[in-house]
């Protein structure tokens, strides 16, 4: 079978192409690849492992073959955030780190992300390399059944290092002064005790709901959407709490519920937060969006002379822009961002406190907020939708992508782009992107424009024109 590295790491459904014998044939791809960059130098990496079913047991294999191998080992002592591991990556100068974690796949996947020494994803050339020894490997490769003992395997806390370093980059007195109530939902995944525990350390009011292990994710995938929100919108209105922060499966998303139990888009958070950072901090510096994130984020940055980037899909690409310097804030509409002075990982954590932040400090509500932000950028609004994957729709798309279209229903295309899939733009903010997902087997659909009733209809096209 292939193994491909998607758009954040290798994902699969267990038992299927996520297997022990799978697993084990791409850590030691990984070892490979990590002794012939670093040579004879001790190498050192951090492994990590969210609350899906099993990934704790993946995690202790891949450190043991690691170990096997003459690499240090660094296993996290119990399911921690994407970004936390990223944190001691830095901190103890290793030479990457390797996390099991599916993100907000449904519960039957399972992943593995592997980070450089930078703490940041690996870009393509590095797990294009991996992927290229797991071929070299894979015929015949044994399942090498005796291995090190645990004790070969040095066991760390992720969480005191990672909690110290947002102690340092929110204004919690800010937060705790304007007496914010929060409600935090973890949604069964590693950030609990993290965020939780962060705003009770700082005297900050918390009201938690599904602050336990459950592989299932209570029946559904842990992904930070409106529609799996819907206990905490209820939880934010019951309980009095002026901010619903979610965070998915391995901590490094964010969802957003207003004061009145509303869902808030991540694409309006992006966007406010860039605001509050350039108006609000007086933040100079380049900023990047992804090829699927909203324009607010052209408009802001073009009105302030801020450069703006535009990546491919995958936080990769933003942080490697982060780390050259490049880009003081990014945003992909899949609710991550990149923030100077922070980390080169998404952070859903950090995002939410942010959140608390611009509230505490400007005194306003996030709906107040967005009005302001529409008012004086214009209205966009976005939506999405997906297809399964097939053969022919991926023939469909392809050739859409080799030859974009004049017109898109009775839409005239003023200018398409071919960075990542097919973006056709109709003038003054309205969009479409058709792209194929690089996490599910599933075609994408996203749109925007002013109001919800012309993106549906954007999206009606775009779906039609690959279906």
């Amino acid at each position: 079978m292939m193994i491909r590295f998607g758009t954040s790491g290798w994902r699969g459904v267990m038992g299927e192409e996520f297997t022990f014998a799978n697993v084990r044939v791409v850590i030691q791809a990984a070892a490979n690849y990590l002794k012939a960059k670093y040579g004879e130098a001790p190498i050192a990496v951090v492994v990590g492992y969210d609350t899906r079913f099993l990934s704790d047991r993946y995690a202790l294999e891949a450190a043991k073959l690691l170990a096997r191998n003459g690499i240090g080992v660094l296993l996290a002592d119990r399911d921690a955030p994407s970004q936390a591991l990223a944190c001691q990556i830095i901190r103890r100068n290793c030479q990457g780190g390797i996390n099991f974690t599916a993100s907000f796949n449904p519960p039957r996947y399972n992943g593995l992300k592997f980070n450089a020494a930078t703490g940041a994803p690996a870009l393509p050339e590095v797990t294009e390399a991996i992927e290229e020894e797991v071929r070299r490997l894979m015929p015949g490769f044994s399942r090498l059944t005796t291995h090190l003992l645990d004790a070969d395997v040095t066991r760390i806390d992720l969480q005191a290092d990672y909690l110290a370093h947002l102690q340092d980059r929110i204004d919690f007195d800010a937060i705790r002064r304007a007496g914010l109530k929060v409600a935090a939902d973890p949604l069964y995944g590693t950030s609990r005790e993290y965020l939780d525990e962060i705003l009770e350390e700082n005297g900050i009011e918390v009201e938690g709901l599904h602050g336990y292990v459950d592989p299932y994710f209570g029946g559904v995938s842990p992904s930070c959407t409106e529609e799996n929100l819907a206990e905490l919108k209820a939880h934010v209105v019951a309980t009095g709490c002026r901010l619903g922060l979610a965070t998915d499966a391995d901590g490094d998303r964010f969802g957003i519920v207003d004061e009145k139990g509303a869902f808030v888009h991540p694409n309006v958070i992006l966007a406010l937060l860039l605001r509050y950072l350039v108006e609000g901090k007086g933040w100079r510096g380049g900023v990047a969006r992804s090829f699927t994130t909203t324009h607010l984020l052209d408009r802001i940055a073009g009105r302030h002379d801020l450069p703006l980037t535009e990546t491919k899909v995958g936080f990769k690409y933003m942080a490697d822009l982060y780390l050259k310097g490049r880009i003081m804030f990014g945003g992909e509409e899949s609710a991550c961002i990149a923030v100077k002075d922070h980390l080169p990982e998404k952070d859903g954590i950090f995002a939410g406190l942010l959140v608390a932040e611009m509230i505490a400090v400007t005194g306003r509500g996030l709906g107040d907020l967005r009005q302001e932000l529409f008012r004086d950028y214009g209205p966009l609004t976005g939506g999405q939708r997906t297809l399964a994957l097939t053969p022919e729709r991926v023939k469909k798309l392809k050739a859409l992508v080799q030859a974009p279209p004049a017109k898109l229903g009775r839409r005239k295309v003023e200018s398409a782009d071919t960075l990542d899939g097919l973006r056709l733009d109709f003038g003054e903010g309205r969009w479409v992107v058709v792209r194929v997902s690089g996490t599910e087997p599933l075609i994408r659909c996203y749109a925007e424009a002013e109001t919800a009733e012309e993106v549906e209809s954007i999206l009606k096209k775009g779906i039609e024109a690959v279906r």
